[in-house]
């Protein structure tokens, strides 16, 4: 397995991504979407989500292909971005034909960032346009860190953002995973530098320190927010053909990246959210080994994912959490703040 040559993703071919952001607002969008509709599957572990249109992605419901995915800030108002997606798609033609009508099919999930500093008297809701114009402006190279969605994501302790990472495997097929880490858990150890996704990294993408010598694995946290303060919200994607039975279980598998990388996850205050997606690209060899060797791949993607969302933080004016970039430097030779 290794890093796709982007690291995003976009490694799997033929799909975009698209931010828009609000500085003072400390918030935004980030939308992912491909020139043609494309199998989803969705699984939710935590215990406060915020969605839109998840139903419809169960094996079972009518539709079998989405033309786009919403990740949105704004609790439930960030949930009117896949209002404004769907406008832009919709007078581009594309959607689920019903007659001479067209629907475009915009599944969403959005995170709680109301009460991280910024100024939420807006007089109309933002949110709409925000997603219309990430919608727009998605292309297969794009930013992380504090960007679009994960604008003003914060973690227990330091920071959060928008994180995307990629793997090749062995077979050819590509997983990629893009993720909003808003958690009430830690993707820091103890406080340090260290990430709890270390065992996982490659090519020292997010510092390349290792785990540390000792860390607390028995600890008892005590929650740093409250009810609806976090939520992290993800989309793994591969090109691998799936559908939309197969991908419900990779979303499933792929929630394992979430504990390998957050310290808690999954609690009853988190909303934590996996969507799965497959562009059908590419037959499977085996319809054993591939899937298992794929569910294991989008777990350790996503884990990096989070990792490189916290790593690629940056401050900015009236935050309320330092970022990882802020911590003492250790001596590990491979750290970028040293």
């Amino acid at each position: 397995m290794k890093a796709g040559p982007r690291n995003l993703i976009t490694d799997v071919a033929g799909l975009r991504v698209g931010h828009a952001a609000d500085t003072a607002l400390k918030s935004g969008v980030t939308v992912l979407t491909a020139d043609a509709p494309f199998a989803a599957g969705v699984h939710v572990m935590g215990g406060a989500p915020g969605t839109r249109e998840t139903d419809l992605l169960a094996p079972d419901k009518l539709v079998q292909a989405v033309d786009a995915l919403v990740l949105s800030g704004g609790s439930a108002f960030g949930l009117a971005a896949c209002d404004g997606v769907a406008d832009g798609l919709r007078r581009a033609g594309r959607g689920h034909a019903v007659g001479p009508v067209r629907v475009p099919i915009v599944p969403g999930a959005i995170c709680f960032d109301l009460l991280n500093g910024g100024d939420k008297d807006w007089g109309e809701n933002p949110y709409p346009a925000l997603g219309r114009q990430a919608w727009q402006d998605a292309t297969s190279d794009f930013a992380i860190g504090s960007v679009g969605a994960g604008t003003g994501a914060m973690t227990g302790s330091l920071k959060g953002g928008l994180g995307s990472a990629s793997a090749v495997l062995d077979s050819g097929i590509t997983v990629g995973a893009l993720v909003v880490v808003n958690a009430l858990g830690h993707a820091n150890i103890d406080g340090s530098r260290h990430f709890w996704a270390a065992p996982w990294e490659l090519d020292a993408e997010f510092g390349g320190l290792g785990l540390p010598a000792t860390f607390p694995a028995a600890m008892e946290p005590i929650p740093g927010k409250t009810l609806g303060q976090a939520t992290t919200i993800a989309i793994v994607a591969t090109d691998a053909a799936l559908d939309k039975a197969g991908l419900q279980r990779l979303a499933i598998v792929a929630h394992d990246g979430m504990a390998r990388a957050l310290v808690p996850s999954h609690t009853p205050l988190d909303g934590d959210l996996v969507f799965a997606i497959s562009t059908g690209a590419r037959a499977m060899r085996d319809d054993g080994t591939d899937p298992f060797v794929l569910g294991h791949a989008a777990g350790c993607t996503l884990a990096r994912a989070i990792a490189r969302a916290v790593h690629a933080a940056r401050p900015a004016p009236g935050d309320l959490q330092s970022c990882w970039c802020d911590l003492p430097a250790t001596d590990r030779p491979n750290d970028p703040a040293k």
